[in-house]
């Protein structure tokens, strides 16, 4: 099995752009501590579990690795087993060399990370429809589990 990417899909029958009926796109890095390379663990199944079920489309992903003297390399998806086959060519060229450099900024040395772009197909039909009615997108953000947590425990402590 492989991912498709946004790469792979042709043209609509209406001769519209697959891109013009994207959905959302986002952007996340997640640090394996003091770990070589990340795992095919219970996250990378329900990775392939949101794809195969169409929530998600991976445009890109892609792995760091910082060593114990600071520096930092892209890993081969080869090089982390075949569990992680379905992966191999979910590339857009969306992820270049500044983003693997700055997350190794981001992340301790001896650690790995994921680089994950991914389109929210399930927000597609929405997104759409608001752009062919003249929306344009103004703003956008990412509101982290444990922010919420702390504003709500704020809230009751109050």
């Amino acid at each position: 099995m492989s991912i498709p990417t946004v790469t792979d899909a042709p043209a609509n029958q209406d001769g519209s752009s697959p891109l013009e009926e994207m959905g959302p796109i986002d952007f996340m890095c997640f640090e394996f501590p003091h770990r070589r390379t990340p795992s095919a663990g219970q996250g990378m199944h329900q990775l392939i579990d949101l794809v195969d079920r169409g929530i998600i489309r991976v445009l890109d992903l892609a792995f760091v690795r910082k060593e114990t003297d600071g520096s930092v390399r892209r890993v081969d998806i080869a090089e982390l087993g075949p569990e992680f086959a379905a992966f191999h060519g979910a590339a857009s060229g969306l992820l270049d060399d500044s983003d693997i450099e700055q997350a190794g900024e981001l992340i301790e040395s001896d650690s790995a990370a994921a680089l994950l772009v991914f389109e929210n197909r399930w927000a597609a039909p929405l997104a759409t429809t608001l752009r062919r009615e003249g929306a344009q997108l103004v703003a956008a953000d990412r509101l982290p589990v444990q922010a919420i947590i702390a504003a709500l425990d704020a809230a009751e402590a109050r």
